[in-house]
């Protein structure tokens, strides 16, 4: 396990999540904070700061898809599992994605978030050797944004200033955050998509994702929960560890945010949140693997997740490992 926090002048080193070793030699390391909570809601494990607030960047993508549904946008299957999403921009997400903004009156230049490259590199490589451009739809914020659009029109709200931190909806988003993180927003920002951004602690966090999980069958939270478990694929892409989780692992809702967030919840109420401290997304697979064996989970899908080559000259020369 990694050394305790430092303290300095201005507050806490967090301690070493992840080592990079290259040929035998530790080149870099990864600081970052974690919490695990055990089924009952209780702290199991907590590394740094786990009570700082954080922005969780698209691990609050749940919560803002149960917020539609509070405001009365009936979504359901694939197309609520999308709106929830950081889809990774293939074929099958931007076609539900044109579906779903043609369905409610719409269209792609509605959509504020930035037009995009698709997320998977492979999928990238593809659209482009297409010819295709940059576009809204691809961009892996657009589900999100499309629901969010249908639930401004639902209700009469103007879709112009949907993106305002006082608009109704975005209001209603905040609702739904701090209830399910049990403590009050401390900071408002602006996503990388443009949408505003809540932040609360790491603890909190883990708790709002225990909460959609435990949530009663029927009620939105409980909805996005289910969606998201059923269509992981619509949540993330095919080459994702998201995705990987939620269809071996049963019962787990599972989503990262950018800047190396990632919370998950397990159906008896165990979860865990985590943030590498320099945002390094190369570091959250061998965290969440051992995050997770160390919250009881054995599964051979953690291989597949925690696995982080590093390469020399085309060969495995080393990797990146959990350090706690």
């Amino acid at each position: 396990m990694s050394a305790a926090p430092v303290p300095t002048a201005a507050g806490v080193i967090p301690p070493v999540l992840a080592e990079v070793v290259r040929s035998g030699f530790v080149e870099g390391r990864h600081r970052g904070s974690l919490v695990l909570l055990a089924a009952d809601g209780s702290v199991e494990l907590a590394l740094g700061d786990v009570d700082a607030p954080v922005f969780p960047r698209s691990s609050n993508k749940p919560m803002q898809a149960a917020a539609v549904l509070r405001a009365g946008l009936d979504l359901a299957g694939e197309r609520l599992a999308l709106a929830a999403a950081s889809h990774s921009g293939e074929v099958f997400h931007r076609d539900l994605v044109t579906k779903m903004l043609a369905e409610h009156g719409l269209t792609a230049d509605q959509l504020q978030c930035p037009p995009d490259l698709p997320l998977d590199q492979t999928e990238a490589e593809t659209y482009l050797a297409s010819g295709a451009v940059r576009d809204r739809v691809t961009m892996n914020c657009s589900g999100k944004h499309t629901a969010m659009l249908a639930a401004c029109v639902l209700r009469g709200w103007p879709t112009e200033t949907y993106l305002d931190p006082d608009h109704p909806l975005q209001r209603l988003v905040r609702t739904v955050v701090e209830e399910a993180a049990g403590e009050r927003v401390a900071a408002v920002g602006t996503d990388g998509c443009g949408a505003p951004l809540m932040a609360v602690g790491l603890t909190g966090l883990a708790r709002a994702f225990r909460s959609f999980v435990l949530a009663g069958p029927g009620t939105p939270e409980r909805r996005v929960a289910d969606a998201m478990r059923a269509h992981p694929e619509y949540v993330a892409g095919t080459r994702r560890p998201d995705t990987w989780l939620m269809r071996e692992v049963p019962g787990a809702l599972s989503k990262m945010g950018a800047e190396a967030v990632q919370a998950v919840a397990l159906p008896d109420g165990r979860a865990l949140a985590f943030k590498v401290e320099d945002g390094a997304t190369r570091a959250l697979g061998p965290v969440l693997a051992r995050a997770l064996r160390l919250l009881g989970v054995d599964a051979p899908v953690l291989d597949r997740v925690g696995r982080a080559p590093l390469l020399g000259a085309g060969r495995e020369v080393g990797e990146i490992r959990a350090a706690f």
